[in-house]
């Protein structure tokens, strides 16, 4: 069976920088020798990439978690720790990346071979050679590694197509697809038959060539999510051009008119930016009884509706006659022709605005939290002061008081004094406990 997976969610988690070491040089006749401790390697990141072979994001419903691997330790003799590879994960060409915290867009990725780095790994901590100054010319001092990025991330395929082929269902868009490029898609005497987005390429004589997407059929209600409405229209927002299908072969008259207005009513529902997008309404089916009248009621209708600031072109066509097909692709290269690509870019841009003014409000400005327990404990958080703590090297007493000299210039103690904090009270970093002293 045949999956189209359009939308996942996943866990990135970069690699942790190696740690630096305290080491000191223990050469035969060399006296007095100094730090000698390396650095760590940097950290693995995450790094998302283009892969034009894939199609949907069916890979992601069985491998959701990727963890990229830590930096080697530094070791002895100024020696660096190995840095670690980077782990690189394929992407189908159209995916847009969502931070699930903040909400932000933070990439897409629609070029050949394109890169995004969606969790950056830790550098390396500092060996103690970096430590050494006039007053302590040996210090037993070095830095942990930097903690890798931790990211929930949101993948949304939208599939890439110069042309998309819109309308209710059962009105033709499959038959048309498969008859003018290779694409086989499910063609059946029944409504959704079509429920992913089947792509093909159209090839003129003439040498032009462009990508067509028939899209699963619309309902009214699609643009808020009743029945395959918002699987549809998300895929529409890249398309250049739009080939809105019209059935002529309905015993009613009025029905084409119905739900041509329909389909742009969901249109301009989802994103009023879809209606400016060039549209060649397409009359079907013109090979079956009725047609030909309903066509002409069709144009009637159009002529009285007062409220198009112009009348579209439509272009009658039979999919199973081929009549008119050939001249329709002509037609719509013409119009690909003279359509630039930045205008299937907008609502992207709008959102990744949008996202990112989300993202600013909700970001915490403060270096550090203080926090009570109800046993009296106090505990102290924030990303900066976190970070700061997983980079100490808490075997060695000259980082501890390194670290709590660090604390100090950042404020922690006058805001623990300020909130009450007594002399012997304890103080908790995550499971790290020590008493706060005056």
């Amino acid at each position: 069976m045949n999956m189209f997976v359009d939308q996942i969610k996943i866990e990135v988690h970069a690699g942790k920088g190696g740690d630096g070491m305290v080491a000191f040089r223990r050469e035969k006749y060399v006296p007095n020798g100094g730090p000698a401790g390396g650095d760590g390697g940097r950290g693995g990141s995450i790094i998302l990439k283009v892969d034009e072979g894939l199609r949907t994001l069916m890979d992601f419903r069985y491998h959701r978690i990727f963890k990229a691997k830590n930096g080697g330790n530094g070791m002895s003799k100024q020696m660096t720790g190995p840095s670690a590879e980077d782990t690189i994960i394929a992407v189908p060409q159209g995916t847009t990346v969502r931070d699930l915290d903040t909400g932000e867009i933070i990439g897409d990725l629609v070029e050949k071979d394109q890169e995004l780095v969606v969790a950056k790994g830790g550098r390396g901590g500092r060996g103690n050679i970096h430590f050494a100054s006039a007053k302590n010319p040996a210090p037993e001092i070095a830095e942990n590694g930097e903690p890798g990025e931790d990211h929930y991330l949101e993948l949304e395929l939208k599939m890439l197509a110069d042309v998309g082929l819109i309308g209710f269902p059962s009105v033709g868009k499959s038959t048309l697809l498969s008859v003018v490029t290779g694409a086989k898609p499910k063609i059946a005497a029944y409504e959704f038959t079509t429920l992913t987005p089947n792509l093909g390429m159209v090839m003129l004589p003439d040498g032009r060539d462009f990508a067509m997407a028939d899209m699963p059929g619309l309902i009214e209600g699609a643009s808020k999510g009743i029945g395959l409405g918002l699987k549809f229209l998300r895929h529409i927002e890249r398309t250049r051009v739009l080939l809105h299908l019209v059935d002529m072969s309905s015993e009613d008259p009025h029905q084409a008119i119905e739900r041509y207005r329909q389909i742009n009513k969901e249109l301009a529902n989802y994103d009023p930016e879809l209606l400016k997008r060039p549209q060649i309404v397409v009359a079907t089916k013109m090979d079956l009884p009725n047609s030909a009248d309903n066509l002409a009621a069709f144009k009637a209708d159009l002529a009285a509706d007062k409220t198009l600031e112009k009348q579209p072109e439509i272009f009658p066509i039979s999919a199973v006659t081929h009549q008119g097909v050939q001249q329709l692709m002509q037609l719509t290269a013409d119009l690909l022709d003279k359509t630039p690509a930045f205008d299937s870019e907008s609502h992207d841009k709008e959102l990744v605005a949008e996202y990112r003014a989300a993202a600013l409000d909700k970001k915490d400005e403060t270096d550090f939290t203080i926090t009570k327990d109800e046993d009296g404990t106090w505990v102290l958080g924030g990303e900066k002061l976190i970070r700061l703590f997983k980079m100490t090297d808490l075997t060695h007493e000259e980082s501890q008081l390194r670290f709590a000299r660090q604390l100090r210039h950042m404020g922690v103690d006058d805001a623990l004094r300020a909130k009450g904090v007594q002399d012997g009270d304890l103080v908790r970093i995550e499971k790290f406990v020590f008493e706060f002293i005056q």
